[in-house]
């Protein structure tokens, strides 16, 4: 059997779109991601505001696209993917995040799980696999439903490198939580871990090819995935294992992957993949995937958001609480969550917390995206350029009262009760 591999390599502005291409073929995608498939790009929305590493950035995915065309891939073969949460408007992300610029520029489709697609249940799509989960049989007694799409697809998954409160690290695994399951995803937060590795399951079962390209030009620590301090760091992954990819991610940052990251150690015991960094083969630069960040992680300085929710799922509320999110109830989470992170936290850290980032190469590159003297192999940052990042304000705040209000209509226990 052979060794996991990740590739690594350091990246600038001027060289990324190379870099993204040499990443892609020192990883070996073209054996893992056919040809003769249609190819779905997972992109990454953990906040429809912009916030460095939240997000799949722009020169990522025009990396990934880049090199798949370069490599004779067909363009009508690919596609941009996306899922919905309750508190994330997807649409918004993709404008805010400058990825539908991407994908437009591409000439690409642009898939929205949640219009139009049609979902089968998870038995249909699996059969037997199923009596192996470690969770999902429990979370949903009467099964739930995966995009009937992804049977047969090869998948790209595009996350960021960061920390996130209920995992410690997210990445490659965790990027399936949205795509793969329905409305009702929360429910699985007390069995966080166990869930990502019955979703790698599914996921080495329906699609043709499974790969993933993780971006760390900005990397982010704290509590995430979105209030976190984020860091220039100038490095790019790529692995068809998807546990090797996110253990090399979190030796990065700073953390044991076996020991630190619950779901990592559960998928390479069960054999699904690498946690083991001893044992994965690094190829590129490996002076840049030995380097230790020493990030202090998601639970040292946690928000009052993430608190709550740490005491709802697993602390002394959860008694109490828990079971209202499994009721027409449940709205009152939803409802929360924006008021918090979009109508308070944003509007009063994101600026200050994002300073350093904004002032960077790819700070300027990101607020001037699609302006910039173009190369085949990068993109010609102005070495001057607004430091800050300029908003309207009130255009925000309409914003938000947009998502809260989508976030109340399609709650799917409204919409069930209507």
């Amino acid at each position: 059997m052979s060794r996991s591999k990740v590739a690594v390599l350091r990246t600038s502005p001027e060289r990324v779109r190379s870099d993204y291409h040499e990443l892609l073929n020192l990883a070996g995608y073209q054996d893992v991601i056919a040809k003769d498939a249609d190819t779905a790009l997972k992109v990454n929305i953990s906040w429809h505001f912009f916030f460095p590493a939240s997000s799949t950035t722009p020169w990522q995915l025009d990396g990934v696209i880049g090199a798949l065309l370069r490599d004779g891939y067909s363009g009508d073969l690919i596609h941009a993917c996306h899922n919905r949460t309750v508190v994330i408007d997807s649409h918004l992300g993709e404008r805010e995040n400058k990825q539908i610029d991407v994908v437009n520029a591409y000439g690409l489709r642009n898939v929205h799980l949640y219009e139009g697609e049609e979902w089968i249940n998870i038995r249909d799509a699996v059969g037997d696999l199923a009596k192996k989960f470690l969770c999902l049989n429990e979370v949903y007694p009467k099964g739930f439903s995966i995009p009937k799409r992804f049977i047969g697809e090869n998948i790209i998954h595009l996350p960021t490198v960061k920390t996130h409160v209920f995992t410690t690290t997210t990445g490659a695994m965790k990027n399936a939580f949205g795509g793969l399951l329905n409305e009702h995803r929360h429910w699985t937060h007390p069995v966080i871990h166990e869930t990502l590795v019955d979703l790698l399951m599914i996921q080495k079962k329906i699609h043709r090819g499974v790969f993933a390209v993780m971006d760390g030009t900005f990397a982010g620590d704290g509590p995430g995935p979105r209030c976190m301090l984020p860091h220039v760091k100038n490095v790019l992954l790529a692995s068809s294992d998807q546990v090797a990819i996110d253990a090399v991610a979190a030796k990065l940052m700073g953390f044991d992957p076996l020991r630190d990251c619950k779901f990592i150690r559960l998928a390479h015991d069960l054999g699904l993949g690498c946690g083991d960094v001893r044992d994965i083969e690094v190829v590129g630069d490996v002076d840049a995937a030995n380097e230790n960040w020493h990030f202090v992680g998601p639970f040292k300085k946690m928000t009052f958001a993430s608190q709550m929710q740490h005491k709802i799922y697993w602390g002394p509320l959860k008694k109490p609480i828990e079971w209202s999110l499994k009721t027409w109830m449940a709205p009152w989470a939803y409802i929360a969550s924006v008021l918090y992170h979009d109508f308070y936290w944003y509007q009063r850290n994101s600026e200050r917390q994002m300073k350093a980032c904004l002032e960077s190469e790819w700070g300027r590159l990101f607020q001037h995206w699609g302006h910039v003297p173009e190369t085949p192999d990068g993109f010609q940052v102005p070495a001057t350029g607004a430091a800050g990042f300029h908003r309207n304000v009130s255009a925000m705040f309409g914003q938000a009262f947009r998502v809260l209000g989508a976030c109340i209509r399609e709650a799917p226990e409204i919409k069930r009760r209507k």
